[in-house]
């Protein structure tokens, strides 16, 4: 299989948001199901694609999945600090699982955090049901970070997001 990963191109946006919103939806991990308020951040691309950079996983023309690769803080920062990039929504098609596009998408994001000067580690979150992704983020040598865990709505305490870091 020969899946290519490259910076989303606009046109794409729309599809990716709907590969990435369907994903969280498909797998269960809105709260709020369809009226979920994170549904739209997950299909709002540009939003992402303005503030960080959006790269996308595809494979003889089709869009296989994606993720936000934030070199250095800014709004789409959530946990990373001075010296760390942070890996965002990664999300790969339901058909397309199993097939190494997340594993290649987080690799690329490891491969811009190494060439992003004075960064001295990538970090992300990822919920506690994300087993698969959890397994990538670990074979590729990161390592769970217990005291970063968060949680992004503190009026609902199980929502506690689980941290990991890879340092470079």
């Amino acid at each position: 299989m020969d899946i290519v990963i490259r910076q989303a191109d606009p046109a794409e946006y729309e599809a990716l948001g709907e590969i990435t919103a369907q994903a969280y939806l498909q797998d269960g991990l809105l709260d709020f199901g369809e009226s979920d308020e994170y549904l739209g951040e997950l299909k709002d691309v540009a939003k992402r694609a303005a503030a960080a950079e959006v790269l996308v996983a595809v494979e003889k023309g089709r869009l296989l999945g994606g993720v936000t690769f934030v070199p250095s803080g800014g709004p789409m920062a959530d946990i990373a600090r001075s010296g760390e990039a942070e890996i965002r929504m990664l999300a790969v098609s339901r058909e397309a699982r199993g097939r190494g596009a997340g594993e290649a998408l987080v690799r690329a994001c490891v491969d811009r955090a190494r060439a992003t000067e004075g960064c001295v580690r990538i970090v992300l979150s990822t919920q506690r049901t994300m087993h698969s992704a959890h397994r990538i983020y670990e074979r590729l040598g990161f390592v769970r970070t217990p005291a970063r865990d968060w949680n992004p709505i503190p009026a609902l305490a199980d929502i506690t997001l689980l941290t990991y870091e890879l340092t470079l």
